[in-house]
């Protein structure tokens, strides 16, 4: 197994999913061929050279049924893990490149598929992992620093699969990110409360379930008031398509809705769009979950 750079942009001319599958000319196939069981990392580069933003574990290699000279990566949603840093720049701050043999410009620079050592991927990923220490993305009590003495990237070169398949690990990560977001305010009813540590009191939720191979990255989360976060985990409230907050009218009753939810009955959306949730995320707990209630 190996692991490899994949460079995926917003907007392609190739027939990509997000989080579950990349589609890719065949002169990459005994590269991404190579990494199948094991992970990879995405770079955005045409929307001002990104960078690295996340990283996921390669399930399998399937040919394009309508393009002899494509293939498909799938991959396994419920690995996929965004990078606390947002986005990581080629660079290091000192200056040198996380990938050693990328030249200056052009070059192996354009290739769609890039293979990197271990020790590249996971100075990337150390990089992506790094805690970030702020009032929004702490626990409510104990503390500032609760949760950070365990380092992901301290043990990274040692044993990278408890880092990236760490339930805990994941789990908290996964909350900084999406209080940080949202900018410690609950997405439903528009409230900013915080505790007497100056904490936010609002948790993190997954929009698609873990439980479904929902994934780890900000836009499948929501941060919601206790409250709200248990009535969206149990398919009583859920968001449209344009974002409004739609409510199982049968279940709640109208006088609770009036107190729990913002008098406009939209989702309050973090102010960068790369963070706002996903439509297909949001279209998986309408179907399955709002819709099963």
């Amino acid at each position: 197994m190996a692991h490899a750079v994949l460079i995926q942009n917003p907007i392609s001319i190739y027939d990509d999913a997000h989080g579950e599958r990349y589609h890719f000319p065949r002169r990459y196939l005994g590269r991404l061929e190579a990494c199948v069981g094991d992970w990879v990392i995405f770079y955005e580069g045409k929307a001002g050279a990104l960078g690295y933003t996340h990283v996921q574990k390669v399930a399998g290699i399937r040919p394009d049924p309508a393009d002899p000279t494509h293939f498909y990566a799938d991959l396994d949603l419920s690995t996929l893990l965004g990078f606390e840093a947002g986005v990581v720049p080629r660079q290091r701050p000192d200056g040198r490149r996380y990938e050693t043999g990328l030249p200056a410009s052009g070059g192996s620079n354009v290739s769609a598929v890039r293979s990197i050592s271990q020790a590249e991927f996971a100075a990337i990923v150390e990089a992506g992992l790094a805690p970030r220490a702020d009032a929004d993305a702490h626990p409510r009590t104990g503390p500032l620093f609760d949760g950070l003495q365990d380092v992901p990237q301290a043990r990274l070169a040692g044993d990278r699969l408890q880092v990236l398949t760490s339930r805990p690990l994941r789990d908290a990560q996964f909350a900084r990110m999406v209080k940080r977001a949202y900018d410690g305010r609950c997405a439903i009813s528009g409230l900013r409360l915080r505790n007497g540590g100056g904490r936010a009191e609002v948790q993190a939720a997954h929009i698609r379930p873990v439980a479904d191979g929902g994934p780890d990255v900000v836009p499948n989360g929501l941060a919601l008031s206790g409250t709200l976060h248990w009535m969206f985990d149990r398919g009583l409230v859920s968001v449209a398509e344009d974002h409004r907050i739609l409510v199982s009218h049968n279940k709640v009753d109208a006088e609770t809705a009036r107190r729990l939810f913002a008098p406009d009955m939209r989702l309050r959306l973090p102010a960068d769009p790369r963070m706002r949730p996903h439509p297909d995320y949001l279209a998986y707990h309408r179907e399955e979950v709002f819709g099963r209630a």
